[in-house]
C-alpha cells in the first residue's frame, strides 16, 4: 500500500537521540546517550501501596474516564506547591497533561502557525524543536553563554512578533547550565515590559544538589510565563504525568486541543500519583536523588579531568543530569560517534540541540544511570578516542 503522507508527515525525522538508545541497548555498551532518570531512584514500594490504596479504596472512579483538565484534588495540591514561591496559583491555571511533553505539543498546536517566529535558546532541547517544527515556526535562536541565556540579546527587534520565548532556565537539556537570578529578573522585567510571553519548561528544578531553588520566571512575572512541570524526574517516566500552569484563558484553550488529543490524562495515574505526594513523599525521597546524582556527577567531572585531552571543555553542573563538552573546531562530534560506539560508549551529538547554526564540536553526555567505576571507563574510552583525531588532525594540518 502506497500511503499518501500529509506535508507535516513527510517533513518528520526520527530523534537522533531514540535512535542512538536502539543501538546502546547492549549491555556491554556504556552509554551516556539517555535522558534517563535512574531506575535506582523509582520509588517502587510507595507505588505499589499507593496503586493497591487506590484500587481498594478509589478503583470506580481510577479505572473511569475522568475530566480532562485532570484530577481536581492533583491540580490542587500541584497550585498549592507552585503558590509557596511568592505567587499564587489557583487550580484553574493547572492542566494534567501526558508528560510534559504533551504539553509542548499542546502549546505548539494553540500558538504557533506556519511563520510564526519563536525564540529558542541556543542550545536547546531537542524534544521541543521537535514538536515545534510540525507547526513550521520561523526560529530564532536568542545567544547564550556557560550561564544561559543573555537577557541583553532580546532586543525590540528579536522580540518583536513573537509567539513566545521557550526556556530551560534549571539545570538545562542539553548543557546543564541554570540561569542565575539576576537574569531571570531581567528577563522578567523585559517580559512584563514587551509583552513577551514565555514558556518555562522546568522538568530538573528539583535536582539542585544543594537544594536550593531559584525563584521561577513564573514567579517573577506571573501574567507572561507558562510553566510546565514533570514527575518524571521526582517519581518514574513510566507515569508520563506533567502538567501546565498558565492564565485560565490559555488553559481553556489547551483543555480544547487536549481533547482532541487523549480526552484527558490517565485517571488511574493521576490517582497513585497523588495518593503518594499528598502525604508528603517527596521531601523524603527527593534528597536522595539528589545525592546520587551529585556523587555520580563528581564522578564524571574527576574522570573527565583525568582522561580527557588538552583542548576539550566541559561545564560543571550544579544539578541535573547533563554535562555540555565543547571539542576543538577541527572535531565532528557526529562523526565521532560510530566509533565511539565500536569502543562501546555512547554519547549524544550536540548538533541536533541547535535551531539554527549548529555547532558540530559539541556533545552531552548523562551520567546519572551509569556506576561511577563504569563512569570512569567509560570516559577514558571516549577520551583516548578524541586524543586519537586530535592527533591525526595536527598530522594532516599543513605546515607554515
Amino acid at each position: 500500500m502506497q500511503w499518501s503522507f500529509s506535508r507535516r508527515a513527510q517533513a518528520l525525522t526520527s530523534s537522533a537521540i531514540r535512535e542512538i538508545l536502539k543501538v546502546t541497548e547492549q549491555p556491554d555498551v556504556i552509554s551516556f546517550a539517555g535522558g534517563l532518570p535512574s531506575a535506582a531512584t523509582f520509588p517502587v514500594e510507595a507505588m505499589r501501596a499507593a496503586t493497591r490504596k487506590v484500587l481498594a479504596e478509589r478503583a470506580e472512579s481510577a479505572l473511569q474516564y475522568g475530566p480532562s483538565e485532570g484530577l481536581g484534588p492533583l491540580r490542587e495540591w500541584i497550585a498549592a506547591q507552585h503558590s509557596s514561591d511568592g505567587s499564587e496559583v489557583r487550580p484553574s491555571q493547572v492542566l494534567l497533561t501526558t508528560g510534559s511533553q504533551q504539553a509542548l505539543d499542546l502549546i505548539a498546536k494553540a500558538l504557533i502557525d506556519p511563520g510564526s517566529r519563536v525564540l529558542v535558546e541556543t542550545p536547546t532541547y531537542l524534544g521541543a524543536l521537535q514538536a515545534f517544527s510540525l507547526f513550521e515556526p520561523d526560529y530564532v535562536s536568542v545567544a547564550s553563554d556557560e550561564h544561559g541565556l543573555l537577557p541583553e540579546a532580546l532586543t525590540p527587534e528579536v522580540i518583536e512578533g513573537a509567539r513566545f520565548l521557550y526556556a530551560l532556565p534549571n539545570f538545562q537539556n542539553p548543557t546543564g547550565r541554570r540561569l542565575p537570578l539576576s537574569r531571570r529578573e531581567a528577563l522578567a522585567t523585559l517580559a512584563r515590559e514587551q509583552g513577551l510571553p514565555i514558556v518555562e519548561d522546568d522538568p530538573y528544578g528539583d535536582l539542585d544538589y544543594q537544594g536550593e531553588r531559584l525563584a521561577s520566571l513564573r514567579s517573577l512575572a506571573p501574567q507572561q510565563v507558562i510553566h510546565l512541570g514533570s514527575f518524571s524526574k521526582v517519581l518514574a517516566p513510566g507515569l508520563r504525568l506533567g502538567y501546565v500552569i498558565a492564565d485560565e484563558p490559555l488553559i481553556a484553550k489547551l483543555v480544547q486541543v487536549k481533547q482532541a488529543a487523549d480526552l484527558h490524562t490517565p485517571s488511574f495515574t493521576q490517582q497513585v500519583v497523588h495518593e503518594i505526594v499528598s502525604q508528603g513523599f517527596l521531601n523524603e525521597h527527593i534528597p536522595g536523588i539528589r545525592a546520587l546524582y551529585a556523587e555520580r556527577c563528581g564522578a564524571m567531572l574527576a574522570a573527565l579531568e583525568r582522561h580527557m585531552p588538552r583542548g576539550v571543555h566541559w561545564n560543571r553542573p550544579e544539578g541535573g543530569m547533563f554535562i555540555w563538552v565543547t571539542l576543538p573546531e577541527a572535531l565532528d562530534s557526529t562523526s565521532l560517534l560510530g566509533e565511539a560506539i565500536r569502543e562501546r560508549v555512547a554519547f549524544v551529538p550536540g548538533a541536533p540541540f541547535y535551531a539554527t547554526a549548529p555547532r558540530a564540536n559539541t556533545l552531552r553526555l548523562s551520567f546519572v544511570t551509569v556506576a561511577p567505576a563504569r563512569i570512569e571507563e567509560g570516559v577514558e574510552r571516549l577520551g583516548r578516542l578524541i586524543a586519537t583525531h586530535l592527533e591525526g588532525t595536527a598530522a594532516h594540518r599543513p605546515v607554515l
